[in-house]
């Protein structure tokens, strides 16, 4: 009973209880299962990939767990020091964040003085492009919106005389 099907030839068969039975052969429910899977089988390399993710998965699922049980009994071990030495921690924490911010505002200012002074220069530095494009959009913006104004602001002010004409 076991059969042998090339991947093409699995479309060509009927499945258990279809109406298009061309073929002389009487199909079984078994036959009619094994050929649904086979048409559906992943090939050999997709089963290669499975496998190496498979075994790749378990080896960092097991370093993790190693790693979070060295975290645990360190932070037992390590409590009793921690606590001691708290007042200590807490100022260089409180240091050392503080330091971190003043260093971070302090490059993102130069590199923003940095490209504003490229940019005023005209040596096009990245995303000078983008800002052309927003500072035309802008204007165009404000030259409409003022257009629009002078069209219909003199409107709201002949209506505001006509409203109370004894004012």
């Amino acid at each position: 009973m076991a059969e042998t099907f090339s991947s093409g030839d699995a479309q060509y068969w009927p499945i258990h209880g279809s109406s298009n039975t061309t073929t002389t052969e009487k199909t079984t429910p078994y036959a009619s299962l094994l050929r649904l899977l086979r048409s559906h089988s992943p090939t050999s390399s997709q089963l290669f990939g499975f496998l190496a993710l498979f075994i790749s998965g378990g080896i960092l699922l097991f370093l993790l767990g190693l790693t979070v049980t060295a975290l645990g009994i360190s932070f037992i071990v390590f409590l009793p020091l921690i606590i001691i030495s708290s007042p200590v921690w807490i100022p260089v924490f409180i240091g050392v964040g503080g330091f971190l911010s003043v260093a971070g505002f302090l490059v993102g200012t130069v590199a923003v003085v940095s490209w504003g002074y490229r940019y005023f220069q005209g040596k096009h530095p990245a995303g000078s492009d983008q800002m052309d494009y927003a500072r035309g959009r802008i204007y165009d913006t404000a030259s409409h919106v003022k257009d629009y104004a002078r069209e219909y602001g003199g409107y709201f002010h002949g209506r505001a005389k006509d409203a109370a004409p004894g004012a």
